[in-house]
């Protein structure tokens, strides 16, 4: 004879309709929150995976910010350095113009005081050019060093030397660059010449440097990319799937529910045999 007390199929109806609750938390968890992993417990590999590639994003995220600011410094530096190319060349122009005996005292002495105005011009530009606060071209700058790779070798880093700009790091420790004769006029030429060349030789340095950081970006910014698509098959929910799995858990649930009230309706038939 039956125990009333007993019933298997109510006991699987009530355990089928568990489940379905406990997958049904599950994808509204995934599908509200937008993640996949929502903690250790949902894939432990997975979970381990996807702290280290995190950690690797935003490590290379920041490193992608030092080279751009190293790039920075450097386009600035160079930007000062280009300008002061261009007085040189004016200063060149006009100890040209003073080698020619046509001009008399009074024009000699007007092109001396531009000379002494450029010259000014170089030492305050090489004095006010900063980066962040710091002067970058008063005195040399000396191994500034760029951290752009995950690693700490020296493959991670960027190094760049400065050299001062100032007239006295050009022409040397003397600063006459009169203009009052001929000779002096030819001679201020060949000085300003080697002036012109240090600039060049530095810019060229300069200019090598931001092509390598923009390389350097380029690189950052796409292995940046890639990681952040790897985390996302990893952790993002497949709102496809998680929505048609939230379905199916609530078929799942609602039969579950309506067989379980099935069964316990059919076990009330048992009083029925009772007298009242």
């Amino acid at each position: 004879m039956a125990n009333p007390s007993i019933s298997s199929a109510s006991l699987i109806a009530a355990s089928a309709a568990s489940q379905a609750t406990a997958g049904m938390h599950i994808s509204m968890e995934r599908i509200s929150t937008g993640m996949k992993l929502n903690g250790a417990a949902d894939d432990p590999a997975d979970a381990a995976q996807a702290s280290r590639l995190n950690n690797e994003i935003v490590g290379t995220e920041q490193l992608l910010k030092n080279a751009m600011n190293g790039r920075s410094l450097v386009d600035t530096a160079e930007g000062a350095h280009n300008e002061i190319e261009n007085i040189l060349q004016r200063m060149r122009e006009i100890s040209v113009q003073a080698a020619n005996d046509t001009n008399d005292a009074d024009d000699r002495q007007n092109l001396s005081l531009e000379m002494q105005e450029l010259y000014q011009e170089i030492d305050r530009i090489a004095s006010v050019t900063k980066f962040a606060g710091e002067p970058v071209m008063f005195d040399d700058f000396t191994s500034k060093k760029f951290h752009v790779g995950l690693d700490l070798d020296t493959q991670s880093i960027v190094e760049v030397t400065l050299k001062s700009m100032r007239p006295q790091s050009l022409f040397g420790a003397s600063t006459d660059i009169s203009i009052d004769g001929t000779a002096s006029a030819i001679a201020n030429i060949a000085a300003i010449d080697d002036a012109i060349q240090l600039v060049n030789a530095q810019r060229s340095v300069l200019g090598s440097i931001s092509n390598r950081l923009a390389s350097t970006v380029n690189n950052l910014t796409n292995v940046s990319l890639n990681l952040t698509e790897t985390l996302g098959v990893i952790q993002d929910a497949d709102y496809a799937i998680e929505t048609t799995r939230l379905a199916m858990f609530q078929i799942l649930q609602q039969s579950a529910t309506a067989m379980l009230a099935q069964e316990n309706a059919s076990r009330s038939n048992v009083l029925s045999l009772f007298p009242r």
